[in-house]
Order: C-alpha cells, then sequence, then structure tokens
C-alpha cells in the first residue's frame, strides 16, 4: 500500500510538531509541515492526497488559499482546522471545496486520522 501524504500547513509550530509526531508514528503515513502557507503552496505536488489547513494564519489565511489549492491541485482533499468557528467560515470552507472541518484543540487525533483515511479512499 502507497502512503497517504498528508500536508500539514498551520503558522503554530507546535500544532505542526504535534501533528507530524502523531502520523509520522501511525503506518502509511507521510508528514510535510508547513508553516509559512506561501510556501506551501509553491512547495506542494501532485503526490499530495490530503492537506490539514489552519484557517487564521498572518501570510495568508486558509480560506484564501484554499481556492489556490483547488484551482491547482484540484484532485487535493482539505481538511480545515480552527479554533475559531463560525458558521460562515464552515460554509466558505465547504463551498471552496473543503471536505472537513476540525476544531483545535483537537478532540482526538484519532478521529482526525480516520477523517484522513475517509476522504484519501475517496481519491
Amino acid at each position: 500500500m502507497n502512503p497517504i501524504n498528508v500536508a500539514i500547513i498551520d503558522d503554530e509550530k507546535d500544532i505542526l510538531e504535534m501533528l507530524s509526531r502523531y502520523f509520522l508514528k501511525q503506518p502509511g503515513f507521510k508528514v510535510a509541515t508547513y508553516q509559512n502557507p506561501l510556501n506551501a503552496l509553491s512547495a506542494l505536488d501532485r503526490s499530495t492526497h490530503v492537506v490539514l489547513l489552519d484557517i487564521m494564519m498572518p501570510q495568508i489565511g486558509g480560506l484564501e488559499l484554499l481556492p489556490k489549492l483547488q484551482q491547482k491541485y484540484p484532485e487535493l482533499k482539505v481538511i480545515m482546522m480552527t479554533a475559531y468557528s463560525t458558521l460562515d467560515k464552515v460554509l466558505d470552507a465547504h463551498r471552496n471545496g473543503a471536505v472537513h472541518y476540525v476544531m483545535k484543540p483537537f478532540e482526538s487525533l484519532s478521529v482526525l486520522e480516520k477523517k484522513i483515511l475517509e476522504v484519501s479512499a475517496e481519491a
């Protein structure tokens, strides 16, 4: 089985390290992390299956980055992450192609893992 290539885009270094450590311990995951979303946009390629994308970042917000990712990589599955949620943000994320939306702090990383496995199976 090929590994699931996950890109994590979040301006918080602690979140990147925590998620990266968790997913690298799980069988079948390959992880890339990006603290700067603009770097991620230029560095991602078609081998990336799933992106965990934070909504609130100083360089460019996740809701602004999402359509750029979808345009460049239409088959990419994006799961939005945020500590600050409103119904408008959830609806915007889904309208722009996000497949899931999760709240930080994470209730359970295994639930996030299941969501990644679900969406990668759809690809």
